[in-house]
């Protein structure tokens, strides 16, 4: 049965990932012994350790913030994930989400044996021509691939938000075995909210807002932050005109 407007949600939906050395052993940089940095990992062998989430009802409220499974193993928290979308089927908002995020999630599902049923019978999910079920903006704005994909960082930074601020995905392996896992934590939901931020300014440019709704909706936004504790570094970083479009 479809489901009335009032029982839409959405998720932004953002993962940190490190190498699994079971599946993968990085090689080191060609004619650089020791160094630091290393290749990226292929999908199948990246190994989540924080899915963050911002979950909106149908008026783009915030109802809730915050890390899926952060008590359990990688199984546990993948297996938490699964039941909340098998249960309450949001719409899915990413950036590069069909690139990375939910192939990576996919992945590791075939990897436990979960039932992702949400995922490969759930409407809408895996069809990318289509913003129900799944919304990746980074797609959607570069028309499918015709254009150059713009990253989160830059993005972020055209509409007034900070973009990246110290850290970024190659630091993540790094800080996940220095036991920074609540730095990694809130690196990830920075993510979430300015992808989140970047949702609702579709939303106007598209036509779903008007001007109006969409400065009520990141006016929301902005006080959930506020009120969380976790995002200072964030909102210090906000052009507050920009990002509401003030006179």
């Amino acid at each position: 049965m479809p489901r009335v407007a009032t029982d839409l949600t959405y998720l932004v939906l953002d993962i940190e990932t490190i190498p699994d050395r079971e599946l993968w052993d990085p090689p080191e940089p060609a004619g650089v012994p020791g160094a630091a940095e290393r290749p990226f990992p292929p999908l199948y062998a990246c190994r989540p350790v924080v899915l963050g989430v911002m979950w909106l009802d149908a008026t783009l409220a915030v109802k809730r913030i915050g890390t899926i499974g952060e008590t359990k193993d990688e199984a546990g928290m993948m297996g938490d994930f699964a039941d909340f979308m098998a249960k309450w089927r949001p719409q899915v908002i990413t950036w590069n989400g069909r690139g990375f995020d939910l192939p990576v999630l996919a992945l590791r599902a075939l990897r436990f044996g979960l039932d992702f049923r949400w995922y490969y019978r759930g409407e809408g999910y895996r069809y990318r021509f289509s913003e129900e079920g799944h919304l990746d903006l980074c797609d959607v704005i570069s028309d499918h691939g015709a254009a150059k994909m713009t990253s989160l960082d830059g993005a972020a930074r055209l509409i007034g938000l900070p973009g990246k601020d110290g850290v970024d995905g190659s630091q993540v392996d790094v800080l996940f075995h220095a036991g920074q896992i609540e730095a990694l934590r809130r690196y990830c939901l920075s993510d979430v909210a300015q992808t989140a931020f970047l949702f609702l300014r579709y939303r106007l440019v598209a036509g779903d807002l008007d001007r109006d709704g969409y400065r009520h909706a990141a006016s929301g936004l902005l006080a959930a932050l506020e009120s969380d504790g976790r995002f200072g570094k964030l909102l210090d970083g906000i052009d507050r005109k920009r990002l509401l479009l003030g006179d």
